[in-house]
């Protein structure tokens, strides 16, 4: 890319696409185009090639989704591997048609099966089995993701990167008590327990570990691969915490409010988190620790509230 390159980046008002927008501007690129839901239905074929014809972008950072934590996941296993498998398929197949230099996709860690006595997973491990039954629909809309990949670049020769990250926080995001991912359900829980006055009931044991994500690191991580990578590779900050961690720093941030751990809720999978030898073997390094992640995030929720996101509605965002 340089700098005057079309860059579109669908996703562009969520948690990541917000990120990256202000990141490649900062950078001096001066033709970036970000679209939400708003502004475009990736569900609609028509609607895409419309989007590709009208902007005619010679780079894509494709992000959006239907996105949901463990308990949402679970819910809507139908809705969210067909409304996921026609968003990506329109994006990347108006991609190829539009003659795109090269795409950047945003995966998921769930696209990984569950190896017995693996607790690091590498880009090779992702065909070595069924993912987790906690996110198998949102899994399998993403390998078929990267399945239409590989085939592009087989049969049309399109160049693309497919980012598999961990769990990403921090403003913008979907903060829904219920139904979103662990971190903004968190904080949405820590502000209206501190506003109450009341302990904040945790799902859970807290024992499960995760490589947790800020988004600038995520959004960083993604214009590097566009530039050094192709296929599969493992993104996120390389600092492993267990859910406990989030809990101890966001009580502190909030002033010692007390916590309850409801064991009767799941875990999900007791530890994923990724190889990230490729990534960093290129130069990449994540930046933000989890304690200054969780400050700035809890911090933008408490002075955006309650204008914040949350529920369901985050499709494309």
């Amino acid at each position: 890319m340089d700098k005057s390159s079309r860059i579109l980046i669908t996703g562009g008002t969520g948690l990541v696409g917000t990120a990256l927008l202000r990141i490649l501007q900062e950078n001096g690129f001066s033709n970036v185009i970000n679209v939400g839901k708003a502004d475009c239905n990736l569900m609609d074929d028509h609607a895409v090639r419309q989007l590709f014809a009208d902007i005619l972008p010679e780079y894509v950072f494709h992000l959006a989704a239907r996105v949901h934590g463990i308990g949402g996941n679970q819910k809507y296993k139908s809705d969210v591997l067909y409304e996921n498998v026609l968003i990506n398929t329109n994006v990347i197949e108006n991609a190829r048609c539009s003659n795109v230099k090269k795409i950047v996709a945003m995966g998921s860690g769930c696209v990984y099966p569950e190896l017995p006595g693996v607790e690091e997973l590498s880009e090779d491990h992702i065909w070595l089995g069924p993912p987790h039954p906690s996110e198998d629909s949102y899994a399998h809309a993403k390998r078929l993701m990267l399945a239409h990949l590989i085939a592009a670049k087989e049969q049309y020769g399109l160049e693309s990167a497919f980012a598999i990250s961990g769990n990403i926080y921090g403003p913008h995001d979907n903060f829904d008590i219920d139904e979103g991912h662990v971190i903004p359900a968190l904080v949405a829980k820590f502000h209206e327990a501190k506003q109450a006055g009341l302990p904040v009931k945790v799902w859970g044991s807290g024992i499960a570990i995760r490589d947790f994500s800020y988004c600038d690191d995520i959004a960083s991580a993604l214009q590097f691969l566009m530039v050094h990578f192709e296929g599969p590779v493992n993104i996120g900050s390389n600092h492993r915490h267990p859910i406990s961690d989030i809990v101890t720093n966001l009580a502190a941030i909030c002033g010692g409010i007390q916590v309850q751990w409801d064991t009767s809720k799941p875990d999900g999978q007791l530890k994923r988190f990724y190889n990230l030898n490729k990534l960093e073997a290129s130069g990449f390094k994540a930046k933000i620790t989890l304690e200054e992640g969780l400050k700035r995030t809890y911090n933008w929720y408490a002075e955006k509230y309650p204008n914040i996101r949350g529920s369901y509605g985050n499709i494309n965002d």
